[in-house]
Parts: structure tokens; C-alpha cells; sequence
């Protein structure tokens, strides 16, 4: 088993190298091409935070292993809230934009409510990622329709937290970043997969256990990195921007592309996992609202919640 814990930690490294690669490079591009900060931050740094989970999750599902796939969207939204933005509340309580609380968290709830309905019969067809796929389309849309109406304070506060991406000298040195990047992905995404699943069959636990908890929490590193780093910095929007996003783009891409690809079909991802993660995504609304932040004792709670639930996936 030693050489499996060793190929899923390389796997886990890869991940997470590859994704910094590919946020990197292509924000440096980006600004290359004169793209304001404000767009970087709301396609380039999102999808790139969240690529070790689409990487993950096509590559499971086109394999067959649909209970990886399925477990690995649901777990790393349960760890993005729980542990992510509780252990940056933490480090230091997060302060909540009105935004949030008004349109994007209520928008994670409604997507997680729409994903529990598509499955409950415990499949996801091309119909129903069809549509999660589209629900991605439309966020986006609207994500940028109401950015044009932030004000320009906003703006300039979204600007300046990303003013960290720095334009290299060479344009070949970002083209080289992104695609090394993206091999840095695949390649970890392959090592996770297959030392998860050869620890899950010499243990004899379920590929939903290892893909809801081990594969969860290795593909969340960017997540975690970036919000732990911002709650430091006590940037508090991109702590908890960077987790909502994340869970939206997750349910409605990573699970709208993988299902499109190939129909998934697990019976072994029993409902109360998706309840759970249901139930964090509500218990965040009013966590924010209370005084627009998230306390300390409301992350201490959230992280204590996520032993619990983990406590009951390994002996339950």
C-alpha cells in the first residue's frame, strides 16, 4: 500500500503544480492581451482553481468509475465549504458581500437542490447534463452582466487583488506554462485515480468513500491555497468568492461536461452524501448574513461538522 500512498501524494503534487502552472500562465497572457484584471478573475483564476476536478472527473467517468466521479464533486464541495472557509474564518473572520448573500450562495443552493433532484435515481444522463451545462452558460453571462454594474470601487478592489499575476517577458514562456500545466494535470489526475482506486480495493471501501474524501480534498488544493492565502491577506471577497464560485462551477460544469461525455450511472453514492453536501450550501446563508461574516465559531463549527461527517463515512 506504500506505493499507492506514494503515487496518490505525486498525483496530489501534480494537481496542484499543474493548476498554479495554468493560472499563472494564462493570466499572464491574458494581461498580455490587454484583458482587464476584473475578466481574468472571473474565468481564468475560477476555471483554473477548479481543473484538477474536471480533469478528475471526465477521465473517471469515461472510465466507468462513475461513484469517483460523482464523489469527487460532492466531497469537494463539502470540503470547500467546511474546511476551506472554516479554517479561513479561522485565520481570521471573513467578511461577506452583499452580492453574495443576494444572488451567488442562493444560486449555489438552487443548483445543489437541481443536482439532488437529477440524482436521485442515482444516474446523470446527457439530457440532465445538458442542461447543468447550460446553467454554467448562463451564470457566466450574468456573473459578467453584473460586473458591469459594480461600482467602480468594486472594481478597482477586484484589480488590485489580482494585480499579483505578472507578465513574463516571453510570450513562449506562457504558451510553454500552460501547456505544461495542463500535462501536469492529466498526468496527476491519472496517478490520483488509479492509487485511489487500488487503496479502495485492498481496503474494501467503496470507490464513493475514497472519491468523496481522498480524491475530494487533493483536487480542492488550489481552492484551499488560494482562500487560506486571501484569508491571510485578510481578502476576505476572494476567500469566500473563490469557494461559491468553485461549487457552482462544479456541479454545473465538471458534472454538465463528464455526463455529456458519458451518461454516469453509480448506485454505490447513497443520497445522504448529497443532502450533506445540500445541507452545508443552506447552513452558509445564514452564517454569512449573521452581521455579513463568517465568525470564528461558525468556521470552528463547519470544520467540526466535516469530522463528523467524515467520522461517519469511514465507520458508518
Amino acid at each position: 500500500m506504500t506505493n499507492e500512498i506514494i503515487q496518490i501524494m505525486i498525483g496530489l503534487l501534480c494537481l496542484y503544480l499543474g493548476a498554479e502552472a495554468l493560472v499563472n500562465s494564462s493570466s499572464s497572457l491574458a494581461k498580455r492581451l490587454h484583458i482587464s484584471p476584473l475578466i481574468i478573475g472571473l474565468t481564468i483564476v475560477a476555471f483554473g482553481t477548479s481543473m484538477p476536478e474536471l480533469i478528475v472527473s471526465i477521465k473517471t467517468s469515461l472510465s466507468g468509475h462513475g461513484a469517483i466521479s460523482i464523489g469527487n464533486v460532492v466531497g469537494s464541495n463539502i470540503f470547500n465549504i467546511a474546511v476551506i472557509l472554516g479554517v479561513s474564518a479561522l485565520i481570521c473572520p471573513i467578511q461577506s458581500h452583499i452580492k453574495l448573500i443576494r444572488i451567488d450562495t442562493p444560486i449555489m443552493i438552487l443548483v445543489s437542490i437541481l443536482f439532488a433532484f437529477f440524482f436521485h435515481d442515482r444516474q446523470l444522463g446527457r439530457f440532465e447534463g445538458a442542461i447543468l451545462f447550460t446553467g454554467i452558460i448562463i451564470y457566466t453571462f450574468l456573473s459578467f452582466y453584473l460586473s458591469k454594474r459594480s461600482s467602480q470601487q468594486e472594481v478597482t478592489e477586484i484589480e488590485s487583488e489580482l494585480s499579483s499575476f505578472k507578465i513574463f517577458r516571453n510570450i513562449y514562456i506562457e504558451l510553454a506554462g500552460i501547456l505544461i500545466g495542463l500535462a501536469l494535470l492529466i498526468f496527476g489526475a491519472n496517478m490520483l485515480i488509479d492509487g485511489s482506486i487500488r487503496i479502495a480495493q485492498q481496503l474494501e471501501i467503496s470507490e464513493a468513500v475514497i472519491g468523496i474524501t481522498i480524491v475530494a480534498s487533493g483536487t480542492s488544493l488550489p481552492e484551499l491555497a488560494t482562500s487560506l492565502v486571501a484569508a491571510i491577506r485578510r481578502n476576505s471577497d476572494i476567500a469566500i468568492g473563490n469557494v461559491i464560485g468553485s461549487n457552482i462551477f462544479n456541479i454545473l460544469s465538471i458534472l454538465g461536461i463528464s455526463s455529456l461525455l458519458s451518461p454516469i450511472n453509480t448506485p454505490d453514492i447513497r443520497m445522504i452524501n448529497i443532502y450533506v453536501m445540500l445541507l452545508f450550501s443552506i447552513i452558509l446563508l445564514p452564517f454569512i448574513r449573521t452581521s455579513f461574516k463568517l465568525s470564528r465559531w461558525e468556521g470552528a463549527s463547519l470544520f467540526a461538522a466535516y469530522g463528523a461527517y467524515i467520522s461517519y463515512l469511514l465507520h458508518g
